[in-house]
């Protein structure tokens, strides 16, 4: 499978580069940067370390589309639309691993949907999404009189809180609760809050040094308290799995998918 990377010189690109040179059946066809970018023109497998592969990194993405069979983006929300543009353009597999869209841009994915075939999640690692499968579980199973919380921490970096991965995590909870997210999740707590709103869902952010990322569902109820724990201690667990989504789309129809329809757990 011949695909492109998106941001290709961050940390996720070149383990995404890495991930493909190095997986069976696939092929680094493409790998673009910002424009002005100082690794343009700069060979994509030097890049990430891999040595030399013959695919330079380009500022123009547009051409790449015309020979590529997937793209992997994990890079910014604006950048993201773009390219889910192209991709439906050109019919092609676009993996978004992107976090920080605003609610309004889901609705620019799903029209771009309906021409390319699309998985997005805010989290590829298949471990996180198999958590949020129990976490749904869990919550549909216990009664509403128990309260989720949901912690999460990543390195110093990260610019957007919640992570994706944790609102992928609540809106599993909310799901198995029957209920919606957005009317019922509690995201900062500060002075004198009072008592804590029956069947919230509430978000804490923890940002320092070089942690990859972890994740913790607390569900407590009077006298217990379930924890739900997952802990990325690599950024290839990330990469393995865009991989593995880009693999599971290729030949599919259009359609927006996630990363519980390539687990099978959808």
């Amino acid at each position: 499978m011949r695909l492109a990377i998106m941001g290709a010189g961050g940390r996720m690109g070149r383990e995404l580069i890495r991930m493909v040179h190095e997986t069976e059946g696939c092929e680094v066809a493409g790998a673009a940067e910002r424009p002005g970018s100082p690794l343009t023109g700069k060979d994509a497998g030097e890049v990430a370390g891999v040595g030399h592969i013959g695919v330079p990194i380009v500022a123009d993405a547009l051409p790449l589309f015309t020979h590529i069979e997937g793209v992997l983006d994990f890079t910014t929300p604006a950048a993201s639309l773009e390219t889910a543009a192209l991709a439906a353009q050109a019919r092609i597999v676009h993996v978004i691993g992107t976090t920080g869209f605003a609610a309004e841009d889901q609705a620019s994915i799903e029209a771009a949907a309906r021409h390319a075939t699309i998985v997005k999640s805010g989290n590829m690692s298949l471990g996180v999404n198999l958590l949020a499968a129990l976490v749904e579980q869990a919550a549909r199973a216990l009664p509403p009189s128990f309260d989720i919380e949901i912690l999460e921490i990543h390195h110093k970096h990260k610019v957007d809180a919640p992570s994706g991965t944790a609102l992928l995590l609540g809106e599993a909870a909310a799901k198995g609760r029957g209920i919606a997210l957005a009317e019922n999740c509690v995201r900062t707590r500060d002075g004198h809050t009072g008592e804590r709103p029956g069947g919230a869902i509430g978000f804490a952010s923890l940002r320092g040094g070089s942690v990859v990322g972890e994740h913790t569902v607390y569900i407590a109820g009077a006298g217990e308290r379930l924890e739900l724990t997952h802990s990325a201690q690599d950024r290839q667990i990330f990469a393995r799995g865009a991989v593995a989504a880009a693999l599971w789309a290729q030949g599919r129809g259009p359609g927006l998918f996630s990363m519980r329809d390539v687990l099978g757990i959808a």
